[in-house]
């Protein structure tokens, strides 16, 4: 479903697997760590009665500015945490909160971000380099292509993209920016449009694609914050409690896939407090062996649920 609330547009995707696989207790607490448009935050809040509790967090003011209203239509059983997710064990302590019955990442990024064109994500619009999912955050994609260094960028553009022509990028980007600073989007895809052979840019998607992702995740620390924030959330879940993981890319899927396998077999080089390394015990099972991915049905309705992918593990 798409809702619309002060021109914030988001199709929350697999919504009705992840509420499902969620195993919601109606006195339960919850966490949704990426509020968003509060697709998801509203189909749990709507289950909770007594003393269940939601807490939501996000970077984006104005997702949570839209949250607050359509959550206020439901109940009051909620909080709005305006911090990054890696910060979640810290600012879930801080008002009492030690442990929680389930959590919901959905990682990346709004359709409302990618649609706002002022925002600064999307190759398809004119405007300034920004990509800042926290607008009070001093690194912005301007910062990060207009000061970094070549082999910083075409390290970024690699790890973070998989572009096989970073350093050809990276080095174009210097020798742009050397006469006139690079401060739009469209600017952007210029150099990167010159840099690449020929029959590149006559293949299928969009050229500038995975640069953007990079520079994405290089802005909001993205990767780290997953690593870190999964980690705090299985460290906190009670017994039965969930933890359910929405990815768009390899790069986010793999770090979700490794956790969740180190969490799940005493064997392997396990992560420090979600394995008891004393006992030899392992203290989590995958609810899902394989990712749970979107229907044809949803598939139809939204093109950006096709490389969607739901990974759940649960505390035993």
């Amino acid at each position: 479903m798409v809702e619309k609330t002060n021109e914030f547009t988001h199709i929350s995707v697999l919504l009705d697997e992840s509420i499902k696989s969620l195993n919601i207790q109606p006195e339960g607490i919850y966490v949704d760590a990426t509020c968003g448009g509060a697709g998801h935050a509203c189909k749990i809040l709507s289950q909770l009665t007594g003393n269940g509790k939601l807490y939501c967090f996000d970077k984006d003011e104005d997702a949570l500015n839209v949250a607050n209203v359509r959550l206020s239509a439901i109940s009051d059983k909620f909080v709005l945490i305006h911090d990054d997710f890696s910060k979640l064990k810290e600012r879930l302590t801080s008002l009492g909160v030690n442990k929680i019955d389930g959590i919901i990442f959905d990682i990346g990024v709004s359709s409302y971000q990618f649609d706002t064109p002022e925002r600064g994500f999307s190759y398809k619009f004119d405007a300034r380099l920004d990509m800042r999912m926290d607008k009070s955050s001093m690194l912005s994609a301007y910062e990060v292509v207009n000061s970094y260094s070549e082999d910083r960028l075409a390290d970024i553009f690699l790890r973070y993209g998989e572009e096989k022509y970073a350093k050809r990028i990276a080095r174009n980007i210097i020798l742009t920016r050397n006469t006139k600073p690079i401060e739009t989007t469209t600017q952007l895809v210029d150099v990167i449009k010159k840099s690449l052979p020929p029959y590149e840019l006559n293949k299928k998607g969009h050229p500038a694609k995975q640069v953007f992702q990079a520079l994405r995740i290089e802005v909001n620390g993205e990767l780290d914050a997953l690593e870190t924030g999964l980690e705090q959330a299985m460290s906190m879940l009670s017994s039965k409690g969930r933890c359910e993981v929405i990815t768009f890319h390899s790069l986010e899927d793999r770090i979700v896939k490794k956790i969740f396998k180190n969490a799940t077999d005493n064997g392997s080089d396990s992560i420090k407090g979600l394995v008891n390394l004393n006992q030899k015990e392992v203290l989590f099972k995958l609810v899902n062996k394989h990712p749970i991915v979107a229907s044809d049905a949803e598939l139809e309705r939204n093109n950006r649920a096709h490389s969607a992918k739901l990974r759940i593990i649960e505390k035993i």
